[in-house]
């Protein structure tokens, strides 16, 4: 579950397939050995947007107020784990990190084109837009249908190709929006290679739930887990040499139950699973604009109530937002927090679900046949600005930041899967760096601590304030961080439990600042049992009670209002877990 999971296929890929390099350099603009006078001006803009951002050559990781790596450590669920990346070729960037600390590559996992039958950009200019904010890898995940199972998977493989070798500096996985059978939407996409189309069109064609409906909820449950096991066999027989599923806005419709997720997760093997997580925050943030200057709707698209196929024991309030993020997520001592209690490794992201995009002005091309092409006709220019549309562009509002121990597709991967992954909306900060210490061992996000009983335990938080505008062009302010802590206390006899009652906001730090480096400390004390923390912070203009009372959580994400939730006037951070595991 934790650090330094490198699976031996990282240094194996055949690049006589045509895969690309897994031991790439790094991007030019990340790369302070290359002048600026090298540079293209593209490559030129984005090192000085990082260097605004205070991140070029800061490397928090290294920098940070610990170092050294761990030998391999086990979760309770048999998950190994280490504290930080293995093998000698981990180099500094803007994004964090020195000689033994990481790569912070922000990324979108979430994304569609004009190959999707509600989509209308070109794969390139999704490509374009996310390496212009700033990310460093995305995923394309055209809806799965029958006509993209039938066309779609085949046609926009080249221009996924014809992006790769345009932007060489960003990591363009291809993937698709997999309707799983009796549920929601997830993410699936594969390490690129000579297979990776061949083994995504069988994917959708054999367990995609819109060509294999089904009114049994037991053979939507059976097909669901099949389809993965059907991905890991693919890995194993070294068809693709990765794969990863990770659910979309999971309680939109209420229709994702506990014990289906825990199903996903348990679905493959617990030392290289492929479900790893879900959406802590969905995508169509612009939806929450008010009108006339905003669609006026729900951020998200959370708009829904209790259908025939819901979970029955969702409550109302699981059908919003909070904050921009999942009610799964949002709720301390929720849903997330009782995977987290049974020590099972579930990670969350924030993605833009990208379709047609807030105040962009382009229509869809003449001789639009959607149907017959498997793809919409590329985007024209239009007559105006077209604000009724719920979406931004990648990486504009919404993004995913994993450690990844060097610049290449086979590291995002292994980052993901190790749960090296912190969220945030609007920029409100730009690093962050989260470790626990004790013993003379440390772990960070995803991983595990294992000390001897009774030994002193610390949390150092080192966090890179936002230093410079976001793209609404205003500094956020981040104004507290929360650190939530809960016990792990095993397996549930019940697989559709959703709460952890012992999770609950431990403390919280104001702090006021928007530039700069923020330094925290929270003491563990001594640990006699299996723990973990995981981290919040706010801009603080939107807070409430927490759904599970003040004595949990003082002071969290406020409902988002229909009509009237503007995403720039209330942001947040999350990251993942660290376990402490005494002995």
């Amino acid at each position: 579950m934790g650090h330094g999971h490198h699976h031996p296929h990282d240094h194996r890929h055949d690049h006589s397939h045509g895969t690309p390099s897994a031991e790439g350099p790094l991007p030019p603009a990340l790369d302070v050995d290359v002048p600026d006078s090298e540079l293209s001006p593209s490559q030129l803009s984005r090192r000085s947007m990082l260097r605004r951002a205070g991140l070029l050559g800061a490397g928090l990781a290294g920098a940070g107020v610990l170092g050294g790596t761990t030998p391999a450590a086990a979760l309770p669920n048999g998950t190994n784990a280490t504290n930080g990346p293995q093998g000698s070729d981990a180099r500094g960037s803007g994004h964090g990190g020195s000689g033994n600390g990481f790569l912070w590559l922000a990324g979108d996992h979430h994304i569609h084109t004009q190959y999707s039958s509600d989509g209308k950009y070109r794969v390139i200019d999704q490509v374009r837009q996310g390496a212009r904010h700033g990310l460093d890898w995305m995923v394309i995940t055209d809806h799965g249908s029958a006509t993209h199972a039938r066309i779609g998977v085949d046609k926009v493989n080249p221009d996924i190709k014809d992006a790769r070798a345009a932007h060489r500096d960003q990591l363009v996985f291809q993937g698709l929006e997999w309707n799983i059978p009796g549920a929601e939407h997830a993410t699936v996409f594969v390490h690129p290679g000579r297979d990776e189309v061949e083994v995504l069109k069988r994917f959708e064609t054999d367990y995609d739930g819109s060509l294999h409906p089904s009114p049994s909820p037991s053979v939507n449950e059976a097909l669901a887990v099949s389809g993965l096991r059907f991905l890991a066999e693919q890995v194993r027989r070294r068809k693709v040499d990765d794969a990863l599923m990770l659910a979309n806005h999971p309680a939109r419709q209420g229709i994702d139950s506990p014990h289906e997720i825990r199903d996903w997760r348990d679905a493959t093997s617990a030392a290289h699973p492929i479900a790893v997580g879900m959406e802590g925050a969905p995508g169509h943030q612009a939806a929450g604009l008010p009108s006339p200057k905003g669609p006026g709707g729900v951020r998200g698209l959370y708009g829904n109530g209790p259908g025939a196929n819901s979970f029955p024991g969702y409550p109302a309030e699981s059908y919003r937002t909070w904050g921009g993020f999942d009610w799964m997520t949002a709720t301390v001592g929720g849903l997330w927090d009782s995977l987290l209690a049974e020590g099972k490794p579930w990670w969350i992201t924030a993605n833009s679900d990208s379709h047609q995009v807030y105040a962009e002005p382009s229509v869809r091309g003449q001789d639009d046949d959607f149907a017959g092409h498997g793809k919409h006709a590329d985007p024209v220019y239009g007559s105006g600005l077209d604000l009724t549309q719920n979406d931004y562009w990648p990486g504009h509002y919404s993004r995913t930041h994993v450690g990844a121990a060097r610049f290449s597709y086979a590291a995002v991967m292994d980052g993901m899967r190790a749960g090296r992954i912190w969220v945030d909306h609007g920029g409100l900060i730009s690093g962050l760096d989260a470790r626990l210490k004790g013993g003379g061992r440390w772990a960070t996000l995803g991983g595990a601590l294992h000390v001897k009983r009774g030994t002193d335990v610390e949390l150092s938080i080192e966090i890179a304030l936002a230093n410079g505008p976001n793209w609404a062009q205003f500094v956020p302010t981040l104004a507290r961080v929360d650190v939530i802590r809960g016990q792990v206390t095993g397996p549930v006899a019940d697989r559709d439990t959703f709460t952890a009652p012992t999770a609950k906001v431990a403390t919280s730090f104001e702090v006021g600042k928007s530039t700069g480096t923020v330094r925290l400390t929270y003491r563990l004390g001594r640990i006699a049992e299996p723990q973990y923390v995981r981290l919040r912070g706010t801009d603080g203009k939107r807070t409430a009670v927490g759904l599970r009372g003040a004595a949990v959580d003082p002071a969290g994400p406020a409902g988002d209002v229909r009509g009237d939730a503007d995403p720039w006037q209330d942001l947040w951070f999350y990251s993942n877990p660290i376990w402490v595991l005494p002995a």
